[in-house]
């Protein structure tokens, strides 16, 4: 019988790598999209360093990404002297990518005007498109940089969480948009946009961090266990076991992955063992390597 090719690690973390840059790209044009399209014409202010450049584009007319890129270069300067290279990298890829595609699409968009009176919906759309954005370059180890920065940078030498931080400065940042539009609906919109965004953000993380847990039943668990062990790179569990029935001693694979994994899965265990007894449930939170850090507050 056939069994499936076993990627090399190497390989492995190269196609990974370029999986997280591509959809961080991703990520960026959705939220230049939400941003730009919808939100910048009904002088709508964004939250973290996009909002400070909204605010400078409505006080000035100086283009968003002038603004976006010049205040986030010093913010990355410092996040590679705090925090190191390792949390700025992706961090840099992001920033540069989204400057780029807001030149590309305001060029492109500059004759398109969508919801021109109907302000709330305008909101809205922005708003999902931006957190959408922001949720695939966080799922993918990426971040928009800007208030990430400043937050991970207060909150390694202060006992604040990361939230905490950026609810403040995403509050004032708004805020502070009357001191330029004089419009307290505008500044209302402005935290309609901020929850909207954040409850698209937690929809886009949380699906894309669900995780299944696999029973594996079968007389080839050894080579069931082995790919699964090199592709998709995830550990197995040999829990000994005995038929109540027949008795019979018998060796059960136990398996925790990502949602997204199950179909691989499931395709090496077919190809290994058609006649395998497989059973997969979902879980609320996985903690540990290959999964999410164990948070205590």
């Amino acid at each position: 019988m056939k069994t499936p090719a076993v990627i090399p690690p190497l390989r492995l973390n190269v196609m990974r790598e370029a999986r997280d840059y591509l959809m961080i790209a991703l990520g960026m044009v959705l939220y230049g999209i939400g941003w730009t399209l919808f939100l910048l014409p009904q002088d709508i202010t964004a939250s973290g360093v996009p909002g400070i450049a909204s605010i400078v584009y409505f006080a000035i007319g100086l283009p968003v990404q002038y603004v976006y890129l010049g205040v986030n270069v010093v913010l990355l300067i410092v996040s590679i002297w705090q925090l190191g290279w390792k949390f700025s990298i992706k961090t840099i890829f992001a920033v540069f990518t989204l400057s780029t595609f807001l030149a590309i699409i305001q060029e492109i968009t500059q004759d398109v005007h969508l919801l021109d009176d109907q302000p709330f919906m305008a909101c809205v759309l922005g708003a999902s498109f931006c957190g959408t954005g922001i949720g695939i370059a966080f799922s993918n180890n990426g971040s928009t940089g800007g208030t990430d920065i400043i937050a991970a940078v207060v909150h390694k030498y202060r006992d604040i969480t990361l939230g905490q931080v950026m609810r403040i400065m995403d509050l004032t940042i708004i805020t502070s948009s009357y001191l330029v539009l004089h419009d307290w609906e505008k500044v209302v919109y402005g935290y309609v946009t901020l929850f909207i965004s954040s409850f698209v953000l937690d929809q886009v993380v949380n699906s894309a961090r669900q995780s299944v847990q696999f029973f594996i039943i079968s007389e080839k668990y050894e080579e069931i266990g082995k790919h699964i062990n090199q592709y998709p790179h995830r550990g197995v569990t040999v829990i000994n076991a005995s038929g109540f029935y027949t008795g019979r001693e018998i060796k059960m694979l136990f398996v925790l992955a990502k949602k997204r994994e199950s179909t691989i899965i499931f395709r090496l265990i077919k190809d290994i063992d058609p006649k395998a007894f497989v059973s997969q449930s979902a879980v609320i939170g996985v903690y540990g390597e290959g999964f999410d850090r164990i948070k205590v507050k």
